[in-house]
């Protein structure tokens, strides 16, 4: 009797007091690695944004974050693994201007909805292409360039990121406002398509302007403009194509962090909180400028919009450029 007393009387005890503080919805979030995925190979800007990122991440959340890079057909590949991915908030995603604007803008049905597939967490920020050459091409500016290329019309070509990519679009934009022909030769990432321009393969080549730098200071590419309406800070000597003969030529590439949809509201917040954080850090800031990249300022509700706009904008330029969707 005794001992039955109390057992009960230790049963009403653990109710009154309830469970351990965190117990009843689980481990505090996040309490595992966290996976990043990123729709591109090593070595371009979107590669290059989200390691940065991802370093800052590491440091707020108190987990590490494994970049996952799953490039291929533009960048939809790994926007798709994303989309499906388990929504606990564990996989984040380099969302950002082709798999959320472009590709929609491209491709007639998409593996996964870039509307409601997916969650922002963030803007990070945004970067201008630029369009380079091998130094070995007798072409110091884009005028030159244009001269060049008119003299030898589909003589000169081009490598890009992929068919379909923005800066694919923004050469092909380029070629459209100039009137010059210059065959495309499509390659699968930034990365092997610079290898190809910097090994003579290739004669110019346009992606965003980090994926340049380190190339460009070793004297290995030659820069010839940059498609921002104003010229980078830390490349004030690289003209804008604007001001090289077309004005009002823009095209800026960008990068966010969404999750899955169906994220619960906890982890979700608290990504977005240490996002914010992250990109608050001089440090993180300070590496992201040397990039050529502009740290963003949207709240999420802006970010949202942007993307919306976005979609719409690039889906005017695909029809101007006479690319039929596939």
């Amino acid at each position: 009797m005794k001992i039955t007393r109390f057992v009960v009387a230790l049963a009403l005890l653990v109710a009154s007091v309830g469970p351990a503080p965190g117990r009843a919805a689980g481990p505090e979030f996040p309490n595992r690695p966290l996976r990043y995925i990123v729709p591109f190979p090593p070595g371009g800007s979107t590669d290059i944004m989200a390691r940065i990122v991802a370093a800052a991440l590491t440091q707020g959340l108190g987990q590490s974050i494994v970049v996952d890079n799953r490039g291929g057909a533009g960048g939809t590949v790994g926007a798709e693994i994303a989309a499906h991915a388990t929504p606990d908030g564990y996989t984040i995603f380099a969302c950002n201007i082709a798999s959320l604007a472009v590709s929609p803008a491209r491709y007639r049905k998409l593996g996964y909805d870039p509307v409601a597939g997916f969650a922002p967490i963030g803007f990070i920020g945004s970067t201008p292409n630029a369009l380079v050459v091998h130094p070995s091409l007798p072409a110091a500016t884009i005028a030159e360039f244009i001269a060049l290329a008119k003299s030898r019309p589909g003589k000169l070509n081009y490598a890009s990121p992929g068919i379909g990519t923005s800066p694919q679009l923004t050469m092909e934009l380029f070629k459209m406002t100039a009137r010059i022909d210059v065959v495309n030769i499509a390659f699968k990432g930034a990365g092997p398509a610079l290898a190809a321009l910097m090994g003579g393969e290739v004669d110019a080549m346009v992606s965003t302007v980090p994926s340049f730098l380190s190339a460009t200071r070793a004297g290995r590419i030659r820069m010839l403009g940059v498609t921002s309406l104003k010229r980078i800070p830390d490349l004030p000597d690289v003209p804008t194509i604007a001001e090289s003969g077309m004005p009002g030529f823009e095209v800026i590439s960008w990068q966010g962090l969404c999750t899955p949809a169906g994220v619960p509201k906890a982890p979700l917040v608290r990504l977005r909180a240490a996002l914010a954080a992250a990109l608050a850090l001089p440090n993180t800031r300070r590496r992201l400028a040397e990039q050529g990249i502009q740290p963003g300022a949207l709240t999420v509700e802006q970010f949202a919009a942007f993307i919306r706009a976005e979609r719409t904008k690039w889906a005017k330029l695909v029809k101007d450029v006479g690319i039929v969707p596939q």
